[in-house]
């Protein structure tokens, strides 16, 4: 005669939670939740697409939710531990989100729909998996306004004044260097011709795109808070910087190749060049930030 043993488990398996075993009720709440969700927000995606496709500022957008689904799936093992306790003020955060999105709709504001979409995001998780679990994906639901174009009055507010002291430091450099320069506004007048300074130039599309980087870079790299602001907030100064001195070179090289080829192929590569250069800075501070004495971790 045979005998079999029970088969033991794995003290070191990761345990059972209602995280990751739901009722067929919760299963049927979420699918419900989830098509509703999709449904209010159907036209917003679209548009979104549009953006990131045909706006120059926005193109990393397509990887924004990519990166948030990454950190979700990198705390799948805490998730796994927590248990549900489902919240009803996840329903007030949706009513708000919804809220938003009916004046939002109204008014034509565009940008308001598409934040409604996250906080609505939020108050479904919050209703149906509770806080501790939200505090968990805070960032990674967060980190999706990255994904979302700032309105256009506020872009040009920053933008405008970006070209202006972009232009005007530019100038100082050029002048040091004995290349004659006449600044008027964002356009500068060398000898060979006029060099404006377009908003590309103003560093306003590398720190929308450093800002994402420097956000999720900190996250995953760096333990507290602080760190992670200093990092994110040095990303200005870089950003600006590292555009001052493309303009100062397009400079240089239209004074003494002309025009046409500070504006060809070399004004492209220099935008690469100057991106790749702001992300190594980027990089170095997280790295000077990650050597200082360790802060109390936050998660």
């Amino acid at each position: 005669m045979r005998y079999t043993t029970p088969i033991e488990k794995n003290p070191k398996s990761v345990p059972d939670s209602p995280w990751l075993k739901r009722t067929s009720l919760m299963r049927a709440q979420i699918g419900v939740l989830s098509l509703l969700f999709l449904i209010v927000y159907a036209p917003i995606f679209p548009m979104l697409v549009y953006d990131w496709s045909y706006d120059p500022n926005y193109s990393h957008g397509f990887l924004i939710p990519l990166i948030s689904g990454y950190l979700v799936w990198q705390q799948r093992k805490k998730l796994a531990l927590q248990k549900t306790a489902p919240s009803n003020w996840g329903l007030v955060v949706v009513a708000l989100g919804l809220a938003m999105y009916i004046a939002a709709n109204i008014a034509a504001e565009l940008y308001t729909m598409r934040v409604s979409m996250l906080v609505v995001l939020s108050g479904i998780l919050l209703s149906m998996a509770g806080k501790q679990v939200f505090k968990t994906l805070l960032f990674p639901i967060g980190y999706l306004l990255f994904m979302i174009p700032i309105p256009y009055i506020i872009y040009n507010l920053i933008a405008f004044p970006l070209k202006l002291f972009v232009s005007e430091q530019a100038t100082l450099l050029l002048n040091l260097m004995n290349i004659p320069v006449l600044r008027e506004g964002n356009i500068l007048h060398l000898a060979t011709g006029p060099l404006e300074v377009v908003d590309a130039c103003s560093g306003i599309r590398s720190l929308i795109s450093l800002l994402a980087l420097s956000a999720v870079f900190g996250y995953l790299t760096l333990n507290s808070n602080l760190k992670r602001g200093v990092l994110l907030i040095s990303t200005i100064p870089i950003a600006i910087l590292t555009n001052v001195l493309r303009v100062a070179v397009t400079g240089i090289l239209a004074h003494f190749y002309g025009q046409q080829v500070a504006e060809g192929f070399l004004h492209e590569a220099s935008g690469i060049v100057v991106f790749v250069s702001a992300l190594a800075c980027l990089v170095g501070i997280g790295g000077l930030l990650k050597w200082i004495k360790p802060q109390e971790t936050f998660s």
